[in-house]
């Protein structure tokens, strides 16, 4: 916990001080009565004092300043806040092996239907952008806020040969700068960035995969991967059948190597999970907020029970 006025916490010495001399003057009222008085007559005639109440209720009052006096002092929390802004490029790995059926009906029809629930969940202020790739990697949907552009387009996939996730990584970079570019009034920062890949295979055409991390490291900008499909995926090409296994890896060191996030996801439903979990990520962050109202309201609270005992245990408020 973090104070904005933290010289206010010296008020806390002050409540030390009341209770120190709260303790103080109870012995010594104890060692008079027990000095001065006559206990046998002294009990027949004089009511009982409400011991363990009269200290409850100094308790709440002591309570109640110390959190008051916290609360002077502005503490601060770390607080989720929805983002101003962002820009997220959604690339997606369109090659044959997204044909398989491990993940029914498909992995590529279980990839577009849960696509399009992300497009829904991910707050409306934050740009969006579709980056399609197998042997090549392009632009479906530059960053936009409008979401039927983008929906329409995870509708229109098609697959293609290959897989160029090197391709994919600096295409999305390329389109996150021009964006940026475009909509950031000079000597602003551009809005945060991130990049959300969708894959189930190996690089295995274009630039190499390092050659984009170390793109995307130096534009900071981070690569939060998906290994789509289980270990028993298997496609049928040319008559031959080929085993098409997730490779998690590979894009676990992605997401490593560029500060993102890593997911598998082996079912239509997990990969929906995923990217709620990317969708919240992306959508809030955490900042320090002053939370001082909680404490005026709960030390205010306190002090209105130190006087209601006092009334009702006593008739007084003192």
């Amino acid at each position: 916990m973090h104070f904005i006025a933290p010289a206010w916490l010296w008020l806390l010495v002050l409540v030390a001080a009341l209770l120190v001399a709260y303790v103080l003057l109870q012995l010594r009222r104890t060692k008079y009565v027990a000095r001065f008085s006559n206990l046998e007559l002294l009990g027949s005639v004089a009511p009982r004092r409400p011991g363990w109440r009269r200290h409850l209720t100094f308790a709440l009052l002591l309570a109640g300043l110390t959190v008051l006096t916290v609360g002077v002092a502005q503490p601060t929390a770390a607080v989720r806040v929805p983002r101003d802004r962002a820009t997220v490029m959604l690339a997606v790995d369109v090659s044959l092996s997204m044909q398989a059926t491990d993940v029914l009906p498909s992995r590529i029809d279980a990839a577009k239907a849960a696509g399009k629930k992300f497009v829904g969940l991910l707050p409306s202020r934050i740009n969006l952008g579709l980056v399609a790739f197998g042997g090549n990697a392009s632009v479906l949907v530059s960053p936009t806020v409008d979401r039927a552009p983008v929906e329409a387009a995870i509708k229109g996939l098609k697959l293609q040969e290959s897989t160029a996730i090197g391709e994919a990584i600096f295409t999305s970079l390329q389109a996150i700068t021009v964006f940026g570019q475009a909509t950031t009034a000079k000597g602003d920062k551009p809005p945060p960035a991130r990049i959300v890949l969708l894959s189930d295979g190996t690089n295995t055409v274009g630039r190499p995969v390092s050659a984009a991390v170390d793109a995307a490291k130096k534009a900071g900008v981070q690569v939060s991967t998906i290994a789509f499909g289980t270990d028993n995926g298997t496609v049928t090409y040319q008559g031959d059948t080929i085993p098409v296994p997730a490779d998690k890896q590979a894009l676990q060191q992605i997401a490593d190597d560029t500060g993102g996030t890593f997911h598998t996801a082996a079912s239509v439903q997990e990969l929906e999970q995923v990217y709620q979990n990317i969708g919240q990520q992306i959508g809030y962050t955490t900042k320090q907020r002053d939370v001082s109202w909680r404490y005026m309201a709960v030390g205010l609270l306190v002090l209105l029970a130190a006087a209601g005992t006092s009334m009702l245990w006593s008739g007084r408020l003192v």
